[in-house]
């Protein structure tokens, strides 16, 4: 047993609702905290969906978790007094986190939940204002069209000529009917309730349409590779705003030359997504902190830091994972792997969760040894 300061805190959770998945969430995200497993007698509670998706061991029987681990904290997240006689003999050298100082963690995790939603809704409008100068430019083009168009039809042209000219503005109109709703889409704060089957395929064509527009490619090759996909249950804002970070992440490091590839397939119950572009790469001493919030390479001005962190943030919130692959001067490769399946809906954290908190979501767990 590795008891040494540098090595993970073993925890182990019992109560896998609303509270325990809060607070696995919270645990699961911290570098110096290992989950050893949770517990909960309801096959459906939140927190084993979310243990599943995490690779965290999972059971129904709270003394059988105890016995084959070696925690060190042990965090008690219901009310049921039978937990609260089975963990009179806990094993030795473990804490245990009674159900209010659980309740008390939960609420500092809400509270951590609510200040990333606001850093991701803060990062969605620095990105709008980057888009902004080039779809500008977009829209004055198809706008330019309708008011040409508009003067020629009042000198009463032939009738062709005015079905072409009508067909003319129809189609400016619609340009910018999308790039509008594609902006409106994209500056939406995500929301519990909005949950859809989003097409990952089209919303990556959206993600790259609109960094197209704010973007110079003078000499920029977009291909793309789709495989069929299963649709993933969410939030279409939050999947849009990962591709669209990561879709203008590349097209900026290839400043207006190189090919842009983006790829997709589906494996072993994963979505993969693969972005990569022929820029110059990402040095090594810089790899390890290309997820850290405020870590950027850009000149200052042109952006926060914060794009691919708050896309680790959200793909970790589907119980995904997000790869880079770079060597210097050879590009960059970033792959999402999420998570497909009935249980692929983003994972429930404190600020969305409409569910009481640890103490009263306890009568989940069977007195101690039962299934």
């Amino acid at each position: 047993m590795d008891n040494s300061p540098s090595a993970p805190l073993r925890v182990v959770i019992i109560g896998a609702g609303t509270g325990g998945a809060a607070l696995l969430e919270l645990f699961a995200h911290e570098r110096g905290v290992e989950v050893l497993g949770i517990a909960d007698i309801d096959p459906d509670a939140p927190g084993l969906r979310i243990a599943k998706h995490m690779g965290v061991p999972t059971t129904s029987d709270a003394r059988e978790l105890l016995a084959r681990t070696n925690a060190e904290l042990i965090v008690n997240a219901t009310s049921d007094p039978s937990i609260e006689k089975l963990l009179q003999n806990k094993p030795p050298g473990a804490e245990v986190l009674g159900a209010v100082a659980a309740r008390l963690m939960w609420k500092l995790g809400q509270h951590e939940r609510e200040l990333r939603d606001h850093l991701i809704q803060t990062e969605k409008m620095a990105t709008i204002g980057t888009l902004v100068a080039g779809i500008s430019h977009e829209i004055n083009n198809p706008l330019y069209i309708m008011l040409g168009f508009s003067e020629h039809l009042r000198d009463e042209p032939p009738q062709e000529v005015v079905r072409e000219y009508v067909d003319a503005i129809l189609d400016a109109g619609q340009r910018i009917a999308t790039i509008v709703r594609d902006l409106n889409t994209f500056a939406q704060r995500a929301r519990p309730e909005r949950l859809a089957e989003v097409d990952i395929n089209q919303t990556l064509d959206q993600a790259v349409n609109m960094a197209r527009r704010a973007n110079i490619l003078d000499d920029v090759t977009i291909v793309t590779h789709y495989g069929t996909l299963p649709s993933l249950r969410g939030k279409r804002e939050e999947v849009l705003q990962v591709f669209l970070n990561l879709v203008t992440n590349a097209l900026q490091a290839m400043e207006g030359h190189g090919t842009l590839t983006v790829t997709t397939r589906s494996s072993d119950g994963y979505i993969l997504v693969t972005v990569k572009d022929t820029g110059p790469g990402i040095p090594d001493n810089d790899l390890p902190r290309v997820f850290d919030p405020f870590f950027t390479t850009k000149e200052p001005g042109k952006g926060p830091g914060l794009g691919l962190h708050i896309v680790r943030e959200i793909v970790r919130g589907y119980g995904g994972k997000v790869n880079v692959e770079s060597r210097p001067g050879d590009g960059a490769a970033f792959t999402v792997m999420l998570p497909t399946g009935t249980d692929s809906t983003p994972l429930m954290g404190p600020a969305d969760s409409p569910h009481p908190a640890p103490e009263t979501a306890a009568a989940q767990l069977p007195p101690a040894g039962t299934r």
